[in-house]
């Protein structure tokens, strides 16, 4: 399964990669807005958005995506390690992943 992740905090993107591929998914993690965002994101199976470490910009462009890409939105306000876990295991029990 391949996730995005967007927000969250920039000395938590190592941990984030981490938890993604225990539960065996393909992550990308944006902290920040990069230049060419929209492209970056690609056709992910799940978009996660850490809503209280991102900008309003940043959610509108991940949901506009997903929209395009019929991809899944989780939004969660606490950006923690537990919380991606949470979301990613019940994320694979409803995608079959």
């Amino acid at each position: 399964m391949s996730v995005v992740i967007i927000g969250g905090h920039d000395r938590m993107v190592s941990q984030y990669k981490k938890i993604c591929k225990e539960h065996s998914c393909k992550a990308k993690v944006f902290t920040q807005m990069p230049g060419n965002f929209r492209n970056q994101i690609g056709s992910p199976d799940l978009i996660i958005l850490f809503t209280n470490t991102v900008s309003h910009k940043m959610v509108k462009c991940a949901v506009t995506e997903a929209e395009k890409s019929n991809a899944d939105v989780v939004r969660c306000h606490t950006s923690s390690g537990s919380a991606l876990c949470e979301i990613l295991d019940e994320a694979t029990e409803r995608l079959g992943a």
